[in-house]
C-alpha cells in the first residue's frame, strides 16, 4: 500500500507530543523530524489553518490544536453513547418493528453509529458509518437545530442543498425556518425528503451539560406505517431519548 509522505509526516508531527513534551520551537520539531524548517514550515501552517496544531504567542511554540480535543471527543462520546443506546433502540424496534439508528454530527453530516433492524422494517440503505446530509434528514436537522448561530453559520456556508426527492428542503431559509419548528417541538420529520416512499422522525439526545451530542432516528415506509402510527412511534422515540439523556446525566425535563 503506498505512503503518502505529507501526510505521514504531518501525523509523525502530531506524534511528537505528549504530557511531558507539550511545546516545541520549529528549530527541535527540524531535528527530531530530520526536515528543514522551510518543509515543516508548509506541513505545519496547513495543520494549523485546520486547528491541529496551535502556535504560542508568546514563545512562538507549537503545541496541540483544539481541533485534536473536539475529535477526541467524538470517538470517546460515540464509543460511550453507542454502548448506552443499544439496549433502548433495540427495545424501540422490539416495539414497533421499524428500524432505529443512533448518530452523531461529524464533519458537516450527520453519521449513523448504531442500527438495529426492525423486523416489519424493508428499508436496506442504512448502515453503521453511512453519512447523512443534513438538509434532507430528520436526524440532521436534529444534529443542527441546537447548535449556535455561530456553529451553523460556519455549518452552512456554501453548504450544497441537494435535491434527492421533490419534498427535500432546497434553500438555507427554508432549513433555518424548519429548525425552528424541530427546536419548538423536539423531533424533525423527514417526510420523504432523502429517499421516495420513507418517512423518517428523530429526536435529540442530550448530555450532563444540556447540549445535544447526538440524535436518535425511526424509518418508516408509508406504504406500511401511517400518519397515526407514525406519530404514536414517535412518542415512544421521544421518551427513548429522554431516557437515554437521563442515563448520560441530563439535568433537563421531559419535552412531552
Amino acid at each position: 500500500m503506498p505512503i503518502i509522505q505529507s501526510i505521514e509526516r504531518a501525523l509523525k508531527i502530531l506524534d511528537l507530543f505528549n504530557e511531558q513534551t507539550t511545546e516545541l520551537k520549529i528549530t527541535e520539531i527540524s531535528k527530531l523530524m530530520g526536515l528543514s524548517k522551510s518543509t515543516l514550515h508548509s506541513i505545519l501552517k496547513t495543520l494549523q489553518l485546520h486547528g491541529y496544531i496551535d502556535q504560542n504567542r508568546e514563545n512562538e511554540k507549537y503545541r496541540l490544536g483544539m481541533k485534536l480535543v473536539e475529535r477526541g471527543y467524538f470517538v470517546v462520546a460515540s464509543m460511550d453513547i453507542r454502548q448506552k443506546a443499544k439496549g433502548w433502540l433495540t427495545d424501540l424496534s422490539l416495539k414497533t418493528g421499524q428500524t432505529t439508528h443512533l448518530g452523531i454530527l461529524e464533519g458537516g453530516e450527520g453519521v449513523y453509529i448504531e442500527k438495529i433492524e426492525g423486523k416489519q422494517a424493508a428499508i436496506a440503505y442504512s448502515r453503521i458509518g453511512r453519512r447523512l446530509p443534513i438538509h434532507s434528514t430528520a436526524m440532521g436537522k436534529v444534529l443542527i437545530a441546537w447548535l449556535n448561530d455561530a456553529e451553523r453559520d460556519s455549518l452552512l456556508l456554501d453548504y450544497d442543498y441537494t435535491l434527492y426527492t421533490q419534498a427535500t428542503l432546497q434553500s438555507r431559509a427554508a432549513l433555518l425556518e424548519t429548525l425552528v419548528q424541530v427546536r419548538q417541538q423536539h423531533y424533525a420529520i423527514d417526510n420523504e425528503e432523502n429517499e421516495p416512499g420513507v418517512r423518517c422522525v428523530a429526536v435529540p439526545v442530550w448530555d450532563h451539560e444540556g447540549k445535544v451530542i447526538a440524535a436518535l432516528s425511526l424509518s418508516t415506509l408509508i406504504s406500511r406505517v401511517n400518519d397515526s402510527e407514525l406519530m404514536h412511534y414517535r412518542q415512544l422515540l421521544q421518551e427513548t431519548g429522554y431516557q437515554l439523556s437521563l442515563e448520560l446525566g441530563y439535568p433537563g425535563t421531559s419535552p412531552r
